[in-house]
């Protein structure tokens, strides 16, 4: 199933006013451990696979990348990053990411941000990306934790007075879709274990190099309270691998 949630106006709406949509990649949480992931980026040629308003595209680029493209289902999302971006080393294209087709060695470095969790078969783009890097490339990606993603209900459980009492984990093993509310009602993601992620890789022929579980920044700590609780419960998966 290929849900472009991000072209419902509603959806749409609501995203653009998240911290990460608005404050770009120094708003995303994860953000400091995915930067510190990536390899020398000058004179690479990159693919952002779920590129939404081109954050890591441009990131890229002033990194030095030789050219960049970033794939998107989203056209509201891709209008926005073209939007933001004046730079021809940047090529935008709306395509679902189980649709790419690249040339072989085509990239030196591949890299998704928070989305592989809307698509069903991780195995599959595993194969795909592997196919299109030079020898040696490297696909870094982040996606929600498999904790995040096993139940239907995305949300903490919380006493009387809406305190938050903890974060349930349910159906671990039990892999697949699920239909959840992230803005809007009725999202489709798919939930996969931790092993599923690092063993679809090694099956694929990738070397892991890093597996992150990241917790906010100080900054972020200091700057919103809420924040102290994304240390209670890891909300993203960050893995680094080479070919």
């Amino acid at each position: 199933m290929k849900q472009n949630k991000y072209d419902d106006s509603n959806f749409f709406s609501a995203y653009k006013q998240m911290p990460r949509s608005t404050k770009g990649l120094e708003g995303a949480g994860e953000w400091h451990v995915l930067k510190a992931l990536l390899p020398e980026l000058r004179n690479k040629s990159v693919l952002d696979l779920g590129c939404g308003f081109g954050w890591h595209c441009r990131y890229a680029r002033e990194q030095q990348a030789s050219s960049v493209i970033g794939v998107d289902i989203s056209e509201k999302m891709l209008q926005t990053a073209a939007e933001l971006t004046d730079d021809p080393a940047i090529t935008y294209t709306q395509m679902p990411i189980e649709d790419i087709e690249f040339a072989n060695s085509q990239f030196d470095v591949v890299i998704s941000s928070l989305a592989f969790h809307y698509i069903e078969s991780f195995e599959a783009i595993c194969q795909k990306v592997y196919d299109c890097l030079q020898p040696g490339g490297s696909f870094i990606f982040s996606v929600e934790h498999p904790i995040f993603t096993s139940r239907n209900e995305q949300d903490w459980f919380v006493d009387d007075q809406g305190n938050r009492l903890h974060w349930p984990v349910d159906h671990y093993q039990s892999e697949g879709l699920r239909q959840t509310t992230f803005l809007t009602d009725n999202v489709i993601k798919y939930h996969r274990t931790i092993s599923t992620y690092m063993n679809n890789l090694i099956e694929t022929g990738f070397t892991i190099k890093a597996v992150k579980e990241p917790i906010p920044s100080d900054e972020m700590l200091q700057s919103d309270p809420l924040m102290k609780d994304e240390n209670r419960r890891p909300m993203f998966l960050i893995l680094s691998a080479v070919k």
